[in-house]
């Protein structure tokens, strides 16, 4: 990627990342993200627009609100931070590939906020999935139409690997982690396989630490979201799926 187009992926990850914290918050308690403008969650003081500046507004104000001198999370320069980093490493890596530089940064911006209120909430809203599934099919026919059957099988296969369990226990996975299943599929094609067993090793791993900090008893009680996992192994397999992929199928 010619090194100019760095900063220009970075100012839009930051200011992505941006909006997305506003998602984040505002989704869940089933308030616009688009109005009212940008205000302080304490005073609800409108901010200007120097206190909008990513990251480094936060810096300036140091992380308080210039009117009630409420505390701002460190969570809102770290997700505009993160978002930046992610969207210039995606480019970097996939500068000659449209296909897989376009979905690549379209699913990490709809599984960002995914994570944030699912960690929040213990919920993956629709309002995301499904304008992210919706989006797929179109973004593969503009970009490389030949990826479109394989995005169809790796959604569905996605899909029904998650919706079984889902069924047969109401306990544990929840039919937002099935969704969200389905469109891994249908942005990774093939590569949702690792990034399905990404998940599914982070989230037993959590889950035996919890136990063991916790006992059984307890540990087995506390409720333990499943989409950031999932989240995180889209993200690795955003980079390495098939080379992932590529060395199981060389260990034959």
């Amino acid at each position: 990627m010619p090194a100019v187009w760095i900063p220009i992926f970075a100012f839009l990850g930051l200011c992505v990342g941006s909006f997305l914290n506003v998602v984040a918050w505002r989704l869940p308690r089933g308030e616009s993200v688009v109005r009212p403008g940008s205000h302080c969650p304490s005073c609800e003081r409108p901010l200007r627009a120097y206190e909008n500046v990513p990251v480094l507004a936060w810096v300036l104000l140091r992380g308080r609100c210039r009117t009630c001198g409420a505390s701002i999370s460190a969570r809102y320069p770290l997700v505009e931070l993160a978002t930046g980093v992610l969207y210039v490493a995606i480019a970097a890596a996939y500068w000659e590939d449209w296909r897989e530089l376009v979905l690549g940064i379209v699913l990490v911006t709809a599984l960002i906020p995914i994570t944030l209120i699912d960690l929040d909430v213990r919920r993956i809203p629709n309002a995301i999935t499904a304008p992210a599934a919706l989006l797929a099919l179109p973004l593969a026919a503009v970009t490389e139409p030949g990826f479109i059957p394989e995005q169809l099988i790796a959604g569905a296969a996605a899909t029904v690997f998650f919706l079984l369990p889902a069924l047969i226990s109401r306990k544990g996975m929840g039919m937002g982690d099935v969704k969200l299943a389905g469109v891994l599929g249908l942005y990774l094609g093939a590569a949702v396989a690792p990034a399905i067993m990404i998940a599914l090793v982070a989230g037993t791993v959590v889950g035996v630490v919890v136990i063991a900090r916790s006992g059984v008893a307890e540990g087995r009680k506390t409720a333990v979201p499943f989409g950031p996992f999932l989240a995180l192994g889209a993200t690795v397999s955003i980079f390495a799926g098939a080379r992932i992929i590529d060395a199981y199928l060389g260990t034959f």
